[in-house]
């Protein structure tokens, strides 16, 4: 009795096979009559291969399993049931056996530090509901809310959350806050915390750390029933060396070059993805697929692209080896790239795919028909870095930094950008965003007002990392909840406040996000008032009055009769100022609205607040 077909051989000789996970890895069945479990793995290099859990006492001896084409072994073991433990013993080429190896295609996994895999049916896992067809257009409003599910919130004693928890409590919270998405850092199965999920060993499954995968498909329901969409962070750059796992799979390196120069990252000491081969191809995008189709994701958040993308990636001279043509670039993570983006976009025209990609290389973010790697998004890394650099000086040193947000304006329309704030930045004595701000308390809030102004009024949809909304006042700990209590002081709570006003203004406000990747969107107003640190620009929608006039002041002056230029004359209703008493400001304002004169040109007369910004748009 075969299990895989000889048309699974040939699509899995080939590369080709999208829905592998169907076939590969542990899967409840009836085969003649009797029930049972299938198991099928990929292990060419292999003398034997035997799988063994609960069900058999972990005795390698008694389910043998039977080689295939193309290295792939497969058997049926009868009265293996659901959520009975698991490995694969395999002898090396040596004839050698190897440490007990966990299913690369497990659908459950042991809670750490234990490591067995976990028979799971993900075939039954519920529909997941449907959200919005346009929720990731480029024309729509992107604001997204990035968490770390161990440490947004935790339990008595210290607890996790478990995703059943998390499910009643956080959509509810983001949804009310305004965001339109939210992110999770990785939650592929990973045997250390501190690793944030970032050095996974188990890609189909769902961390243990939380509950089972039916619970973790509960929170995705949970966020589409918010109406949020749903983006995973998803690490095919690299995986650690832990024995059990994916190093030297079958005796050899399988899913990782063998050569050092090319199969380790020296930054982190783990594993890179031989890329250039097939079943590892393969097996990365089905696996982005995988998230798509069983759990509903909307998206995927790529992370460490930099680090596919050059060979000589955080390397020194000598320490690295070209590719045939003697250049820098990762040829086979280039292809994998372009492949997972068009299989991606191709099985699911509504998802979307973000690069976390830290240098230049151009057309992130642009289709491989045009020679681009054909991500949806890429994070603005250099609008992050400059205008943090810039946020972080005294008022009275801004005038020398004038140029590091004007910078970010040259290249804004480049590729399709997401601002991010994100938890990189609030981590390894960088401080929290509060604490990066100068100046006495009054000014270090204010300061934080006025930054999220600017980056809401920004060219780019948002991301922001949680406990940016409560002016976190320590660093992030992976291993304790957020500082809650800081809501209970009133300049915490209006720094939430505006976050909310801000993520309301930015979705209601068409000229705001419609143009979010088109020069066509944006104006500068006042570029070169490097003395006041003033900047003001227009911001355009596609309606001929779809226009908002922001306004930053990065001085703790108070500016009366700053004139602008105006497209158009009548009213403008001030619709948001940072520096209301209603975010913990001093209420300096334009008392509403301010009316555009035509003497001699079109201009708007503004007062603007100290370490503030402001918004205007024309009444209809």
């Amino acid at each position: 009795m075969t299990l895989l077909s000889d048309f699974d051989l040939y699509l899995l000789g080939e590369g080709s096979h999208r829905r592998l996970y169907d076939k590969l890895g542990a899967h409840p069945a009836v085969r003649d009559g009797v029930t049972g479990t299938s198991f099928a793995v990929f292990a060419p290099n292999a003398e034997r291969v035997s799988v063994v859990g609960d069900f058999n006492g972990w005795d390698g001896r008694r389910n043998p399993m039977r080689q295939r084409d193309n290295g792939y072994w497969e058997t049926f073991v009868a009265g293996a049931q659901e959520g009975q433990r698991y490995k694969f013993e395999i002898a090396g080429p040596d004839d050698r056996l190897l440490p007990l190896k966990a299913d690369p295609l497990a659908f459950a996994t042991e809670l750490r530090p234990a490591t067995a895999s976990v028979i799971f049916d993900e075939a039954h896992l519920p529909r997941p509901r449907p959200t919005p067809p346009r929720l990731n257009a480029r024309d729509a409003p992107i604001s997204i809310y990035e968490v770390h599910l161990g440490s947004w919130r935790r339990g008595d004693g210290n607890r996790w959350l478990s995703y059943r928890e998390l499910a009643d409590t956080l959509p509810a919270y983001v949804r009310d806050l305004g965001f339109t998405h939210l992110e999770f850092l990785p939650v592929s199965e990973h045997p250390f915390d501190g690793s944030w999920g970032y050095q996974p060993t188990g890609l189909f499954a769902p961390t243990s750390r939380f509950g089972p995968p039916q619970d973790f498909a509960a929170l995705i329901d949970a966020c589409h029933r918010e109406g949020l969409g749903v983006l995973i962070d998803w690490v095919p750059g690299h995986f650690p060396d832990d024995p059990h796992g994916l190093a030297r799979f079958d005796g050899t390196a399988l899913f990782e070059h063998d050569n050092p120069l090319q199969g380790r990252h020296l930054d982190w000491g783990t594993l890179i993805y031989n890329y250039g081969r097939t079943e590892v191809a393969n097996f990365l995008a089905a696996n982005a697929l995988f998230w798509l189709d069983r759990y509903g994701a909307d998206g995927l958040r790529v992370d460490a692209v930099a680090s596919m993308l050059y060979l000589d990636y955080s390397r020194p001279a000598g320490a690295w080896i070209p590719n045939k043509y003697g250049g820098r670039e990762n040829l086979e993570a280039i292809d994998f790239l372009r492949r997972f983006n068009r299989e991606v976009f191709g099985a699911f025209p509504n998802a979307t795919t973000i690069a976390e990609e830290s240098t230049a290389w151009p057309q992130v973010s642009q289709p491989v028909e045009t020679g681009g790697l054909g991500f949806g998004y890429k994070w603005n890394m250099g609008w992050m870095h400059d205008t943090l650099d810039y946020i972080g000086h005294d008022p009275i040193h801004r005038k020398y930094h004038h140029g590091e947000i004007l910078f970010g304006l040259s290249y804004a329309f480049s590729e399709n950008f997401i601002l991010p704030l994100s938890h990189d930045e609030v981590v390894h004595g960088k401080r929290s965003l509060l604490g990066r701000m100068p100046g006495d308390d009054w000014q270090r809030f204010a300061n934080l007002r006025a930054y999220y102004g600017f980056m809401f009024g920004h060219p780019g949809k948002k991301l922001l990392f949680m406990g940016g909304e409560l002016a976190q006042v320590r660093e992030w700990n992976h291993d304790t909840s957020l500082d809650w209590h800081l809501l209970d002081e009133p300049r915490h709570a209006g720094i939430q406040a505006l976050i909310r006003d801000l993520n309301r203004l930015y979705r209601d406000t068409p000229a705001l996000h419609e143009l979010d990747c088109e020069a066509s969107g944006f104006e500068w107003l006042a570029a070169d008032d490097a003395d006041r640190n003033v900047f003001a620009w227009l911001r355009k929608g596609h309606g001929g009055r779809d226009r908002c006039l922001v306004a930053v002041n990065f001085s703790p002056n108070v500016y009366y009769d700053y004139r602008v230029r105006a497209p158009f004359t009548g009213r403008w209703r001030e619709v948001l100022n940072s520096d209301s008493a209603l975010y913990g400001g001093s209420n300096v304002g334009n008392a509403g609205w301010v009316t555009a004169t035509n003497e001699p040109v079109p201009h708007l007369s503004l007062t603007l607040p100290p370490l503030a910004a402001v918004f205007l748009v024309p009444e209809a």
